[in-house]
């Protein structure tokens, strides 16, 4: 009876669970649930639900608890359940099966997780989960539900063993794959090509929905099994357009029987465009068949096949009107170029007229612009291939590119001045507004356009002239409307980015003389459009064509500005011919004008100030500094000349980081000349002592206003961190340190002391100090009798504490803010203060001497912050990983003695800390962990080795405190100990030098702990691999002392990097899984 009401208190949970809009009830339902996927009777109680559960949602809960329990990798279920479980779930599916498609699925993906994880499981000598055929086949020969089924469950397997999870070692997904593929994905493959010929011989009666579902399932069988990552490489889904299909050699024979091939195109004409897109991908995943499977004969054979097949589909091209087809055709077409080369596709027997019909529809595609506009990127890219191909083809026969290029740059071109007066009078989507797709398809155009490129310069000369002329005619007439002016401006926008990309093309092209005469009018036209438009910014803009202008000048600089460019180049000579520009100096003064004139006018709009910077970063220094409009920056950089250093405008405190960057670029434009100067430095920081000076006033008043106060001191501290940044010689850095300390550190200090709850105030004042205390590229030097490096530590001690006592009196943050409000600030300072113990410009012994604070109150500072947060942000945020994991190397490095006087429950958070760094995916925190563990562990083996000797001084206080904490835990160490191994034996260990430096110390501090380790490994081998096994760890330690000395460490890296390639031999050859992870998870 008890078993009833529980199973109908389940059901009801469940219902809250999936149907309820209260959301406090499905909460409640959820923890109820989680609760009862814990507890120990769940195991049984599935097996009740799925047997006489009256409702759908609980054969899913059912369904879903079983694949947890499968899965957990503590505690796992034992052999036998697990086949009990598999057959179970194959038989409630053979007599149900009408299921909710949800729970099929569910159980299905049961199966799939059961036996993937049980692969390489042995009873009596047989592999019990690999007969997934045999499983299989009583499905295929019942009804189409059944069929169905079948078809999913090998379907959800080859997807289910192709993905990688988090929870187990990817060495150990990797075996499986390869075990899976090398013995079934085959034999699954020819199946689904099997009953695909067999459905397509018989007339389906596609209407039907079981036929239709099974069909479906079927094609999505085969594109599993196309898709498959064969020898795992592909971490990354989004790259699928580089990528090779790396079928295995044994495969070969389906490939080069041309059926298999048939098979595909003749399903994409016979079947509706519903199901057509599977078979598109299929036959993307088939054209992209590495090319080394077939000898030279052999793939122009298949080439040929491919081309015919193509060119069937362009000469009834009716199913490609719709968008999924036609996405999926364009990627078709692009794997033509990306696998084969352009020498082997003119030999194919129709090439000719594929070439004409390729050509046909990219044009009619480009022309019509508004349908299916992701998909034109696979068209550009095959045009962008075969037009780089054409310098290097040696076949005699013609590739006709010549013909066809410029058509497809045509339709481009026109298509898009097309699309602006639609767009406006329609009020569409403007594509420009998406800067990154503009900017792929322009780095395509770039290539193609330069193919026959006097005939696209004719064309943007011929397009350009006539824009400009309608635009100029526009302005001067005083009834012309709004809109005709934005469709000429809209136009102009187009062709000065494609003029832009078609002379950054120049790159990957050997240019003539002539071509650079034509880029010379290109150029000259563009520039003659912008001092149109600069001249009326006064009155109007438009932020567009600005943008474009600027994409225009960033190419125009890669080619055509720098010490590589001939000075004789035919485009200086037409520049100076119609403008009157004879030489470089001249065009930067342009550049440097256009600069001027944006940050002037533009100054609050945020996307043409950063890029406006971008461009003054990028131009080189030397030549920049003898122009007078640069000296004119350097001497007057205040609000009332650029805008945007202004206060009173800004509407958000968060927009001024332009500021730094200008900044930036400024104080490398005077570090040039500066030399020893002071008087010029003081000159040139004039404006921000005014703006220091004014701060301070307020701040010794009672009553100031606070929005302005932050705004003045946000402005300056960004723009003095853009100077210390630039800054990077110790003269000019000594000027700005005698400048800022002592007369305005204390106003900083204030700051936060008034504002450490708004980020937007003290994000940049705690980067500032960051910045001053960095000791980059050895520009805090200061001299034997200076005290400054103590003081520069003192406030920086100081900004840690005010700061990190404050923000901890927030109280709870809510969770979406957390990082906002409190740990990018402590990030910053944990930056500070290893910027700053690390910098070699400060003894750090002198202040417990003297009595001095400083020091402690930073490091208790420290503790403090990390203790108040949870692990989990630790290593969920990644500049805060970055920043606390490289500060704990320093202090475990320089100020171990501190660590070990720190209570227990300090060093064990820290310890754990590191602990679950070590296994981070982020390679810069795994290598801090290993250098902290490292430094802890010598420390402790240092402790322990002096303590053995006979006139060993007794142990410092924190040392034997520190000790005895260690002794008291054990399994912290242990735990590392073997953590460090199994990357370095099982995963796919990046940084090994790094891993094998602690892991010395670890195994002479745990020597019982190792040999244990080390028998359970050799004993989890199969028993012909057991000596093997012993022998590499016997090496491992061959020759290895008891101490940490350096030629010690070294000796047993090098053991290591033997140790690990024999450990993978022995393992590449073993059938068994890697079940020692069980004692170490």
């Amino acid at each position: 009876m008890r078993n009833k009401t529980s199973l109908a208190q389940l059901e009801i949970l469940c219902k809250q669970l999936y149907e309820t809009t209260d959301t406090s009830t499905r909460l409640q339902a959820e923890k109820a649930l989680v609760e009862f996927t814990n507890s120990p009777d769940c195991l049984s109680k599935c097996q009740l639900l799925l047997e006489r559960g009256s409702s759908s949602y609980s054969q899913l809960l059912a369904a879903t608890c079983l694949s947890k329990l499968v899965s957990r990798t503590s505690n796992p279920l034992p052999l036998e359940q697990r086949i009990d479980i598999r057959n179970y779930v194959l038989n409630y599916l053979a007599t149900r099966p009408k299921l909710a498609a949800f729970v099929t699925q569910a159980l299905i993906q049961l199966y799939a997780r059961i036996t993937k994880l049980g692969w390489f499981d042995c009873q009596k000598e047989d592999y019990v989960f690999r007969n997934v055929i045999v499983d299989v086949t009583r499905f295929l020969q019942d009804s189409v539900e059944h069929c169905i089924i079948g078809v999913t469950i090998l379907s959800q397997l080859t997807n289910e063993i192709n993905q990688a999870d988090t929870t187990h070692p990817l060495t150990k997904h990797r075996k499986i794959a390869s075990s899976f593929r090398d013995s079934s994905l085959f034999d699954i493959f020819t199946l689904s090509c099997n009953l695909l010929k067999q459905a397509s011989g018989k007339n389906l009666n596609l209407n039907d929905e079981g036929q239709h579902g099974l069909l479906m399932q079927l094609l999505k069988l085969a594109h599993n099994c196309l898709n498959f990552d064969f020898i795992g490489t592909s971490t990354d889904e989004s790259s699928d357009d580089l990528c090779t299909v790396q079928i295995p050699t044994s495969w070969r024979s389906a490939f080069l029987d041309s059926s298999t091939l048939q098979l595909f195109f003749d399903l994409y004409h016979s079947i509706p465009p519903s199901l057509s897109p599977l078979v598109l991908s299929c036959l993307v995943q088939i054209a992209s068949v590495r090319r080394s499977l077939f000898n030279n004969a052999e793939r122009a054979k298949f080439l040929s096949h491919l081309v015919d097949g193509v060119k069937r589909i362009l000469e009834n091209p009716q199913s490609l009107s719709d968008p999924n087809n036609y996405h999926e055709f364009c990627r078709l077409l692009a794997r033509l170029k990306s696998n084969y080369q352009l020498g082997e596709l003119v030999k194919v027997e129709n090439y000719p007229e594929v070439i004409r019909l390729i050509a046909n529809f990219t044009v009619t595609s480009l022309q019509h612009w508004e349908f299916a506009p992701n998909s034109v990127h696979y068209l550009l890219s095959l045009w962008q291939r075969l037009a780089a191909s054409v310098p290097y083809v040696k076949a005699t026969e013609p590739h006709m590119l010549e013909t066809f290029t410029p058509e497809v740059t045509k339709a481009y071109i026109t298509s898009r001045l097309e699309s602006v007066h639609i767009i406006l009078r329609d009020g569409l989507e403007d594509p420009l507004d998406d800067a990154g797709l503009v900017q792929q398809q322009l780095d395509q155009l770039s290539t193609i356009g330069r193919c026959e490129y006097e005939k696209t310069c004719a064309l943007l000369v011929q397009l350009f002239d006539q824009s400009a002329q309608s635009y100029q005619e526009l302005l001067q007439s005083t009834n012309s409307s709004s809109m005709d002016i934005a469709v000429q401006e809209g136009r102009l926008t187009w062709l000065v980015y494609i003029i832009g990309a078609v002379i950054g093309g120049r790159v990957s092209f050997a240019s003539t003389d002539e071509q650079d005469a034509m880029d010379g009018e290109l150029v000259c036209r563009v520039l003659q459009l912008m001092n149109l438009t600069d001249s009326r910014l006064a009155q109007a803009g438009n932020e567009k064509l600005e943008l474009a202008m600027l994409s225009f000048f960033e190419q125009f600089r890669k080619i055509y500005i720098g010490d590589q460019v001939q000075k004789s180049s035919k485009l200086y000579r037409r520049l100076s011919e119609v403008l009157g520009l004879n030489d470089e100096t001249m065009v930067l003064s342009v550049f440097i004008g256009k600069i001027i004139t944006n940050l002037k006018y533009w100054g609050q709009c945020e996307p043409i100030t950063s890029k406006t910077l971008q461009l003054l970063n990028d131009l080189s220094v030397r030549k920049l500094v003898k122009l007078s409009a640069v000296q004119f920056m350097l001497n007057n950089h205040t609000s009332e000349h650029f805008s945007f250093l202004g206060v009173n405008n800004q509407s958000n405190l968060s927009d001024m980081r332009c500021r730094t960057t200008f900044y930036t670029a400024l104080g490398r434009l005077l570090m040039v000349d500066l030399g020893e100067d002071e008087d010029q430095f003081e000159q040139f920081m004039l404006p921000l002592t005014a703006a220091f000076e004014a701060v301070a006033q307020m701040f010794s008043t009672n009553t100031f206003n606070e929005q302005e106060a932050q705004r003045t001191l946000v402005g300056l501290v960004r723009d003095l961190r853009g100077i210390a940044f630039a800054f990077n010689a110790k003269t000019s850095f000594m000027m700005l340190f005698d400048w800022i300390y002592p007369s305005y550190i204390p106003i900083l200090q204030r700051a936060i002391e008034l504002w450490y709850h708004v980020p937007a105030c003290t994000t940049p004042v705690l980067k500032l100090m960051a910045e001053l205390v960095h000791n980059r590229s050895q520009r805090l030097q200061f001299d034997v009798s200076s005290p400054n490096g103590i003081l520069l530590f003192r406030e920086t001690s100081k900004m840690i504490t005010t700061y990190g006592n404050r923000i901890l009196t927030l109280g709870e943050v809510p969770k979406d803010q957390v990082y906002a409000l409190k740990l990018k600030g402590i990030s910053i300072c944990f930056s500070m203060l290893k910027a700053v113990l690390s910098g070699n410009y400060v003894n750090f012994g002198v202040f417990r001497l003297y009595g001095d604070d400083a020091l402690d109150n930073a490091l208790q500072t420290f503790i403090k912050l990390l203790l108040s947060i949870p692990h989990s942000d630790l290593l969920d945020y990644p500049k805060l990983s970055q920043s606390y994991y490289s500060l704990l190397e320093v202090l475990t490095q320089d100020h171990m003695n501190f660590i070990a006087s720190l209570e227990p429950h300090v060093v064990l958070y820290i310890l754990s800390s590191i602990s679950e760094g070590l296994t981070a995916l982020d390679t810069m925190v795994c290598t801090g962990c290993c250098s902290s563990l490292d430094h802890i562990v010598t420390y402790l083996f240092k402790q322990l080795s002096r303590s053995t000797k006979k006139r060993a001084a007794p142990m410092a206080q924190e040392s034997d405190r520190f000790f005895h904490i260690m002794q008291q835990h054990p399994e912290m160490i242990q735990q590392m100990l073997s953590t460090v191994l199994n990357i370095i034996i099982f995963e796919d260990c990046r940084n090994q030098w790094s891993m094998s430096r602690p892991l010395l110390g670890l195994i002479l501090l745990n020597e019982k702990y190792f040999a244990d380790l080390r028998n359970s490994i050799v004993n989890s081998q199969p028993p012909e691999k057991q000596q093997a096994m012993h022998l590499c760890f016997e090496n491992l330690m061959e020759g290895i002392e008891r101490n940490l000395l350096t030629k010690n460490r070294d000796r047993f890296t090098q053991n290591l990097s033997v140790f690990r390639r024999e450990v993978n031999d022995s393992m590449k050859n073993s059938t068994y899984g890697v079940n020692s992870n069980d004692m170490m998870s």
